[in-house]
């Protein structure tokens, strides 16, 4: 039995980190499902998802290394999702993770089963959000509504949408429902 990738993308302030920590709350605690930690070349506790601090230095050579089953770069960080959740996969098991919607290609050629999650939020929200959360300038934020804006291409991958624009537990609800009913396998 194989697993699911269930990789989460969408714009920047649509509540992606807050919608996947909210729905792991509401899954039961035998449900074969594992959230990916993922490496950032961000300090710890700088907000968002609780994920591994490293330097750039350190990002670049376990990338060289292959240790990242994907990578990228965006908003001046850079981000791996670790090799070893490959065994979850293999063991059935869904793994969940926060990604950058350039790399759902490369996720379509790695031979495992993968679901795209797309959260999404109504551009006033987005912007709201990026304002409260006060980690970027204003300049850095027009831009990232802007980015919001673009089209992810048509990878054939199944994609499902979660418009998280009102109550996040509706949102959460809806994604913890997804996951508990087995991701349909492409």
């Amino acid at each position: 039995m194989t697993g699911t990738l269930v990789l989460v993308f969408g714009p920047s302030g649509a509540g992606k980190d807050s919608v996947i920590e909210a729905a792991r709350a509401m899954l039961p605690d035998d449900a074969p499902v594992v959230f990916a930690r993922r490496a950032i070349t961000r300090p710890e506790g700088s907000g968002g998802e609780a994920h591994e601090a490293v330097s750039w230095a350190m990002f670049a050579a376990r990338r060289a290394a292959g240790a990242f089953l994907l990578s990228w770069e965006a908003n001046g960080n850079g981000y791996g999702i670790p090799r070893a959740v490959t065994g979850d996969l293999a063991a059935g098991r869904t793994v969940v993770a926060s990604v950058s919607r350039t790399v759902l290609g490369e996720a379509a050629r790695l031979g495992w089963p993968v679901l795209a999650v797309r959260v999404t939020a109504p551009a006033a929200v987005l912007a709201g959000r990026l304002a409260a959360r006060g980690r970027e300038s204003e300049g850095e934020i027009s831009h990232r509504l802007a980015r919001a804006g673009l089209a992810e291409p048509d990878l054939g991958l199944p994609v499902m949408e979660i418009v998280n624009g009102g109550a996040l537990a509706d949102a959460a609800r809806r994604f913890a429902d997804l996951l508990v009913d087995q991701p349909p396998k492409p």
